[in-house]
């Protein structure tokens, strides 16, 4: 599976406007959500939420990849973004996070969602893509780094 294929245009921003952690994770919903409905946006808001109360999903080295799952979607998705002011996140280094990621699915495919996490942790293990992320303008530049570093 390529995070490419999870991730399409219209689902990253750059930049992202929110400054606090809530509205950050709100942000990134609806671009997941698309036109899905305002319950779509509300449960996986929820679950998203959820998860975030047993720990934080920043990872570190600037990069959130919070995610949840939910019955209301019948396949994962991901958002993306970069910050356009870093936010605080609770993060496991105590840095606040300018990169993220949100993975998104339906609760029946567990085993594809971890599958999908650990794309994108070892994507972003590697310092000179999340610094060449972070200055992306554009969606398309975003996803054509990612796209890049895939093939690598």
């Amino acid at each position: 599976m390529q995070l490419t294929e999870l991730l399409a245009p219209e689902r990253v921003r750059v930049p992202l406007r929110s400054r606090a952690k809530d509205d950050l994770l709100r942000e990134l919903v609806e671009l997941a959500a698309g036109s899905r409905g305002q319950d779509v946006v509300e449960a996986l808001l929820r679950s998203v939420r959820d998860r975030e109360a047993v720990l934080s999903t920043g990872i570190g080295e600037g990069v959130a990849i919070p995610h949840g799952r939910t019955p209301m979607l019948d396949s994962l998705v991901v958002a993306a973004g970069v910050c356009e002011s870093p936010v605080e996140f609770s993060s496991l280094d105590g840095r606040p996070v300018e990169l993220c990621f949100l993975l998104v699915g339906p609760e029946s495919a567990a085993g594809a969602h971890v599958k999908a996490l650990g794309r994108i942790s070892r994507l972003l293990y590697r310092a000179p893509l999340r610094d060449a992320l972070k200055q992306c303008a554009s969606p398309e530049e975003f996803l054509e780094l990612v796209r890049t570093s895939e093939a690598a």
